[in-house]
Parts: C-alpha cells; sequence; structure tokens
C-alpha cells in the first residue's frame, strides 16, 4: 500500500518542513526556526525565494540588507531565546553566499544556533561554468559553499530531491541538540530548488526535538563534591552555559548555601546580579582586580560552562597557586577536559542542583568570604569613579557614558556590543541587573555584529529596550542593518562614540610596540602617515540618511538628556556622542590581567624593543596546567 504523497518543489518543501519544527525544554515549546531572513538573487529567487512567497502564512520572512548581517541577526534572536529557537538565513550562490563565512565563524564559536540556506551551482551541469561557479581544477564537485565547511557545525549538499529528508532531519537534530548546536548549513543547488517531487505527508508532520538535560554521573559529582570540601578557596567562573542553560537561580543557590565566589567570563556576566555578595564581576585580562586577585590564589577553579579563552585564562597566567586544580561542569565534554580538569558532563543547572544538594552544611571560612566583600567594595568604589561626571558640561569620556546609560536603563533592558574598547570597559564596570542584560558577543569579537543583533533581540523579545553600543570603527563597518530596523518598526536604540578610529587596537597597538600605527581615521600628515587632522565625517549625518531619528550629545548633561528619550522613543533612535580626540583622554581602570599578543622579536625602533622586554617579562609567568 503506497503512502500518501504530496507533490512540491524541494524548496517549497524545505519551507513547509521548517514551519512544524518545534524544540521543547522544561515542558515550554517553541518554534524551532522562527523565521527566515533572505537576500535573493539568481541562485534562490526561483527556488526558496518563491517557496518563501507561497507559505508566507506559516513562515515569517524577515528582508536584509547583508548576508553576514542577516547572520549576526540571527544569532541574537537565538541567544536572547536561550538556544530553544532560530532563525535560517537565505542567499544566493556566489557572494552572497561567502558573504555568510563570518557570520557562521560567530555562530558557532559562541555554541548558537542558525541555519544557513545558501545557493549552489547546478547538480545538472546545463553549461560550465556557471555564473559565480567557483571552477576548481582537480575537485570539480567543490562550490564556494565549500568554505562553511570548517565554520559549520553540520553541512550537507542536497543534490537531489529525495536527499532533503535525511539532511532536513540531520539539521533539526543538531540546531536542537545544547552539545552540538551551531551554524549549520544545506547548501541548495539552485536548480534542485526548483524541482518537483512526491514528498511523504509525514515529513510534513510537526516535529518535537526535545532539548535534554542530562544528569552528573554519580562517580564524577562524588569527586566533584569531595574536590569542593577540600578546598580552602575555590572560585566559580561562569560562563555563557549558565544562561544558555537558564542555570541563573541554580548558581544563585549554590553562591547563596556555599559561600563560594563567582566570577563570569564575557559570556557568563550576568549569572549572578551585580549587587549579590559573591559576584565579583568579570575575570581575566578584562575583569575586575578582586576577580583577578582571588584567581591568582585560588587552589580550586570550577568552571561551569565556560570554554576558558585566552581572556579568561589571561593567556594562561592568571591561576599562579602552586597546587591550583580545575573541576569543569559542562554539557560539551570538549570543554569540560581543559585544562586536565575533573569533569562533570552535564546540564549546568542540573549540575548545580546536585552539588548544591550534596554539599549540604558546607561553607567557606568566614574569612575568605569578608576578604572578597572587601575587595567587592572597593571595587564598586573604582566603578563608581570611573562613572562620575562632575562637570554637566564636559564632554563625556568613554566611562561616564557607560555611567550615564546605567542611570538610564531598566533591570530588563538588553545592551549589545561585540569589539572595541567598549567590551573591556563594558566587562570591568557594568552593573548587570537581570540574566539577559549583558548581551556582549566575545566568542569571536565580531565589529558590526551589534546593530543586526539588536534587531534580532528585538524581533525575540518585543517590548524590551534594546541597546546597541558601537564606535566609529564598527559603525562603518556593517550600519546596513538599520534600514532594515526602520522598515520592520523596530525601536532599537543605537549609541554611536565617534573616536576617529580604533580605539583599542590603537592602545593595544601603543602597548606592543605599534606605535598606534594605522589605527586612526585622519588624514595623511607630510610624512605619509595618518596623524594630520581628523576626517570630516559625519555618521551622526549618515544614520539619519538612514532612517533613524538622531540626538546629538556633546556634554554630559545632553548625554543623559538623549539617553532618557532615546529609552522613551517608539522608534529607531540613535543618541550620537563625539569624544575630544586632541585633547586628554581619560581612561578607564587598567587592566588587571596580562593578555598574549605576541611581540616583534628583534626591532630598530625604541617602542617595539621596550614592548618586547616587557612582553618577556609577562610571558614568563605562563604556566601550563596539566
Amino acid at each position: 500500500m503506497s503512502r500518501p504523497t504530496i507533490r512540491l518543489t524541494v524548496a517549497q518543501a524545505l519551507v513547509r518542513f521548517l514551519s512544524v519544527q518545534h524544540s521543547e525544554r522544561d515542558g515550554v515549546r517553541h518554534r524551532l526556526i522562527a523565521g527566515t531572513w533572505g537576500i535573493f538573487g539568481h541562485g534562490n529567487v526561483a527556488g526558496i525565494g518563491q517557496a518563501l512567497l507561497e507559505h508566507r502564512d506559516v513562515m515569517p520572512y524577515h528582508q536584509g540588507r547583508n548576508e553576514q548581517a542577516m547572520v549576526h541577526a540571527a544569532v541574537g534572536h537565538a541567544r536572547q531565546l536561550d538556544r530553544l529557537s532560530a532563525q535560517a538565513v537565505t542567499t544566493s550562490i556566489g557572494p552572497g553566499a561567502t558573504n555568510l563565512v563570518t557570520g557562521a565563524a560567530l555562530a558557532t564559536i559562541n555554541r548558537l544556533p542558525v541555519l544557513l540556506l545558501p545557493g549552489d551551482y547546478f547538480a545538472t551541469r546545463p553549461a560550465d561554468p556557471l555564473l559565480q561557479q567557483l571552477e576548481h581544477p582537480t575537485e570539480a564537485d567543490v562550490s564556494v559553499n565549500d568554505t562553511l565547511r570548517p565554520v559549520s557545525r553540520w553541512f550537507d549538499r542536497v543534490h537531489r530531491p529525495e536527499a532533503l529528508i535525511p539532511a532536513a532531519l540531520q539539521a533539526m537534530r543538531v540546531l536542537a541538540d545544547p552539545a552540538e548546536t551551531g551554524a549549520v548549513t544545506l547548501a541548495l543547488p539552485q536548480d534542485v530548488q526548483a524541482q518537483a517531487y512526491d514528498w511523504p505527508e509525514e515529513f510534513f508532520a510537526e516535529r518535537v526535538w526535545r532539548v535534554r538535560r542530562p544528569l552528573p554521573d554519580p562517580v564524577e559529582l562524588s569527586e566533584a563534591v569531595r574536590l569542593i570540601r577540600g578546598a580552602r578557596r575555590p572560585l566559580v567562573i561562569s560562563g555563557g552555559g549558565v544562561h544558555h542553560s537558564r542555570a541563573e537561580e541554580a548558581l544563585k543557590a549554590f553562591a547563596d548555601a556555599t559561600g563560594i565566589p563567582v566570577a563570569a567570563t564575557q559570556a557568563g556576566k550576568g549569572s549572578l546580579r551585580h549587587d549579590h555578595p559573591a559576584d565579583l564581576g568579570g575575570i581575566g585580562h578584562t575583569g575586575t582586580a578582586v576577580a583577578d586577585d582571588l584567581a591568582r590564589t585560588a587552589d580550586l577553579v570550577i568552571g561551569v560552562g565556560t570554554r576558558y579563552s585566552d581572556f579568561t585564562t589571561a593567556s594562561g597566567t592568571l591561576f599562579q597557586h602552586p597546587d591550583v586544580r580545575f573541576l569543569n561542569l559542562n554539557i560539551t565534554a570538549f570543554d569540560a577536559h581543559k585544562l586536565a580538569a575533573r569533569t562533570l558532563v552535564c546540564d549546568a543547572r542540573a549540575g548545580l542542583t546536585a552539588l548544591t544538594a550534596r554539599l549540604d552544611g558546607h561553607r567557606v571560612d568566614p574569612a575568605y568570604e569578608a576578604e572578597y566583600q572587601a575587595g567587592k567594595e572597593r571595587w564598586e568604589q573604582v566603578v563608581a569613579a570611573a562613572y562620575r561626571a562632575d562637570d554637566e558640561h564636559a564632554v563625556p569620556t568613554q566611562t561616564q557614558l557607560l555611567g550615564a546609560l546605567d542611570a538610564v536603563v531598566g533591570d530588563d533592558d538588553v545592551v549589545i556590543n561585540a569589539a572595541g574598547s567598549l567590551p573591556g570597559d563594558l566587562h570591568k564596570l557594568w552593573r548587570a541587573r537581570s540574566a539577559r542584560q549583558y548581551h556582549l558577543e566575545y566568542g569571536y569579537s565580531c565589529m558590526g555584529y551589534e546593530i543586526p543583533a539588536a534587531i534580532g533581540v528585538q524581533q525575540a523579545a518585543p517590548g524590551t529596550p534594546v541597546w546597541a553600543l558601537v564606535g566609529d570603527g564598527t559603525y562603518l563597518m556593517m550600519p546596513t542593518e538599520i534600514v532594515t530596523a526602520v522598515q520592520e518598526g523596530l525601536p532599537v536604540n543605537l549609541v554611536l562614540v565617534q573616536n576617529h578610529g580604533y580605539a583599542s587596537i590603537g592602545g593595544l597597538s601603543e602597548t606592543v610596540g605599534g606605535e598606534r600605527f594605522g589605527t586612526a581615521y585622519r588624514h595623511r600628515a607630510a610624512d605619509g602617515t595618518f596623524t594630520g587632522d581628523p576626517l570630516p565625517v559625519d555618521l551622526a549625518a549618515n544614520a539619519a540618511s538612514l532612517g533613524m531619528e538622531v540626538l546629538r550629545a556633546k556634554t554630559v548633561g545632553e548625554l543623559r538628556e538623549a539617553l532618557a528619550a532615546a529609552r522613551a522613543s517608539d522608534r529607531p533612535t540613535c543618541v550620537y556622542v563625539e569624544t575630544d580626540v586632541d585633547g586628554p583622554t581619560p581612561s578607564a581602570p587598567p587592566a588587571e590581567a596580562w593578555w598574549d599578543v605576541p611581540v616583534a622579536e628583534t626591532a630598530s625602533r625604541a617602542a617595539a624593543v621596550e614592548a618586547r622586554e616587557r612582553y618577556d617579562r609577562e610571558v614568563a609567568g605562563r604556566r601550563r596546567h596539566l
């Protein structure tokens, strides 16, 4: 007896299939693919484009302006919803497809789900070469889409209609898997997209992909409890996995019960509220003094949902206790085994809950609690000084800008950033008030992420005030999705800091002997270097030309008023602040820990010679934890 079938094109079948996929965790269900971003060209307009039009009642479509930015928007959406809902992105073959690579790398590095649907070459090879076809001299089946393989968690090319069924099911499996998720690519040959096929009806039945919470292994749990009970100076490092698991309350219960202090990575900040007695703020190169001081003397480091980037470990120089040991709680075994750690391979919430129960009655020494709480109070004074602005008529510094924003936002506002000098200031100084407020993409630190990510967050959390903080360097790389925010009526707020160049890399260049070469946006001077007058660009006018309401703030007082007005606005609004590039530049608190950026081993310029001497002193403190 034959099974009932439905005759559709491959593209129509894919869109219909995606519309009935769901994720479920703790009994709460989400659409797994909430919508599709797309820019159409000859490689997808007659396939996926036509299918999205035909199925617009079941699959929302979002029009983007840049392929990379569409992926960033999808990633922002997924992060806001704890990876339980993703979006798809479709492009034509050629430049559209290769523009996806940066966004795919960001998604996979940050373990965030996004489905990529690039067009591909003709499977039937009616002509060679096609427009935008890469002709590889020894591998005829290679296309430009193969650049997506190393940055995708799963990749398939659908050469025949029937191959879509296993490919689509595998794609959903990876997207919904908390240990495997990232960018998933289905490369779709443009002729196959338009081919019709008789699809079994059950392919379009609703499916629920349950997001598991694996429990800790009993033997691993007993070993973890033994290590914690035996530690005199334990320290928790909270990573992004705490947020992805919605384990914030479990972490709070653990800290409340044991008194063990908690420091956070960029992805983990906000796991505890800033005013919780055990919250030490950021850790590592951009961390707080109290967190880094405790890290240097910790005898047990408990990593929860972190992958231990070099910023977190201060390039291997931070954990200096002679007998330091590591205990890693992570749903991904690959990350759990880093630093030769004892492991708890499990869900963050399940693991923390189990630890709290087994540690009943255990608490760190009161003197240790008093020590880190005194350090926390000292750091709060540093934050207050950095935020303080005594002269309302003065040009604001970057840290005073953060202070003004801190005074305006509510607990549920979302603040987004990714690159430049702002991530360091935010990690040290920002007072995170809720689990979703601090949205820093620092796995890839991708300039251009902030504006499209704000759109994705706004889609995921309508009615939530969303702030994208960018410098002029980041803005110039990708302002295009402002048009999308205007088109969709999304009231995202953009805080645009004009400092005439790459402030973060300029400062780094100076410390490593590069003398800020090539980091300023200025005219050429007589000697050919870019050290002349600042360029006469008007980024506020540019933002206005793309449809934003623009508020210019020249002083601290004007900045406070502009931020308040932006938060109250119901349309996309830009607050533009230009810093004083010729006068003294007050700096944020300096780095509390080192970061390894190799310095020229031999050079003729004095700055590089001095920088190498400093480098050799710092690198001598590196430890390999075995």
